[in-house]
């Protein structure tokens, strides 16, 4: 976490140590001058001639003293300077970050599907645009190392794709591994190989001027997915399922907190959350565990309204927004996006009517609070009310 920005005490502690250098400064001068003004004259005798040697001595030891503290006060400067610039966030004025969408090609521009294509891309980013404008006050921009962490890199094609769990994230790492010649294949690559293989890069691995070159340059991409779905998705695959991490860590203390009369099993093991506990955990502003990036906001997650996304893609048209952004970067003609399921292939993929079944376990108030817990990521990508009674 390289660049933050520097603590304000740290620059009132260098002001103030200034203050009591020129005051001690002036306090010594002070003295130098009461000590001429008494200096004696040449038919002073010689015991008072020795008296003002000496006080010349203790002079010259003041200046030397004097000397090596502004020294020492031009050093700590120094180094509070360099201190500053290395932790020194990466600022990009509202209107400086440079759009790096391809344009069609000439052949392109006769094809109804790829004009149809290229259209909807510009109105999501109009959408996205607008929404941010409104809610998000940015007119001076700061992005540190925090908001890109969960950026991918690839730079033979000079793509940054935006990781958001649960909506087609592993099939894309599989894509951008083939495009960086890591495998010829997308089907060659398993699960845990793309997501603990450590093969991509992530653009908070880069130096300042790395980041800074790559946001401004590269074609900045991520897939979004109705948020309700996308939270049921991640609810099905971490506590549905055996998992020795989203058990313990979270089942545990949501078991905990809200289930009355837990067993002994159950709060030991962490298993069996069910839905509405889960949702009284998402809720609740005293959470007992905290945030995951699996249901997390996508507004948190890429910070959209703080990176120019050049392409947005929806989870619900992905085979063809996928191929179209690959088609637009010049990938090569035989790599399409995998279709296949990557966890649980046996079970159905979840769905709008899984998802309404799922809410309607919970009551008005909790779905409602649920869906102005998304609010955001509901305007910004132009998702409808998944319920009627949302207001």
């Amino acid at each position: 976490m390289g660049f933050q920005q520097p603590k304000k005490q740290d620059c009132v502690s260098s002001n103030n140590q200034d203050r009591r250098l020129r005051k001690n400064t002036a306090e010594r001068a002070a003295t130098v001058k009461q000590s001429k003004s008494l200096e004696p004259s040449e038919s002073v005798p010689t015991k008072l001639q020795s008296t003002d040697r000496r006080q010349s001595s203790i002079m010259f030891a003041m200046k030397d003293q004097q000397k090596g503290e502004e020294i020492n006060s031009i050093k700590l400067h120094k180094r509070r300077r360099r201190f500053i610039i290395k932790k020194s966030p990466i600022l990009i004025s509202m209107n400086s970050s440079i759009l790096n969408l391809p344009t069609l090609k000439y052949e392109d521009r006769n094809n109804s599907k790829w004009k149809n294509l290229y259209q909807i891309q510009g109105e999501r980013k109009r959408i996205m645009r607008e929404t941010c404008s409104k809610y998000k006050s940015n007119n001076r921009r700061i992005i540190t190392p925090y908001h890109v962490s969960r950026i991918f890199v690839e730079d033979k094609y000079r793509v940054l794709y935006c990781e958001v769990p649960k909506a087609g994230c592993s099939n894309w790492k599989r894509v951008l591994m083939v495009l960086n010649g890591l495998a010829s294949s997308t089907k060659d690559i398993q699960h845990n190989t793309v997501h603990y293989g450590n093969y991509l890069k992530r653009l908070d691995g880069f130096d300042h001027k790395g980041i800074y070159h790559r946001l401004s340059t590269y074609t900045k991409m991520l897939f979004v997915r109705e948020p309700f779905e996308k939270l049921v998705s991640a609810f099905r695959d971490k506590f549905e399922h055996p998992n020795n991490y989203y058990h313990p860590v979270f089942g545990k203390a949501i078991i905990s907190r809200y289930r009355v009369n837990a067993t002994k099993e159950a709060l030991r093991t962490g298993s069996g959350v069910k839905f509405k506990e889960f949702i009284q955990y998402l809720l609740d502003v005293h959470r007992p565990v905290g945030m995951d990036i699996h249901w997390d906001h996508v507004n948190r997650l890429c910070s959209p309204c703080l990176i120019d996304y050049d392409f947005v893609g929806k989870f619900e048209s992905m085979e063809e927004d996928a191929n179209f952004f690959l088609h637009l970067i010049g990938a090569p003609q035989n790599l399409t996006f995998p279709k296949f399921k990557d966890r649980h292939s046996n079970e159905e993929r979840t769905t709008t009517k899984i998802t309404q079944q799922y809410f309607a376990q919970l009551s008005p108030s909790q779905r409602q609070q649920s869906y102005d817990f998304y609010y955001m990521d509901y305007l910004m990508f132009n998702y409808s009310k998944p319920f009627e009674d949302l207001y």
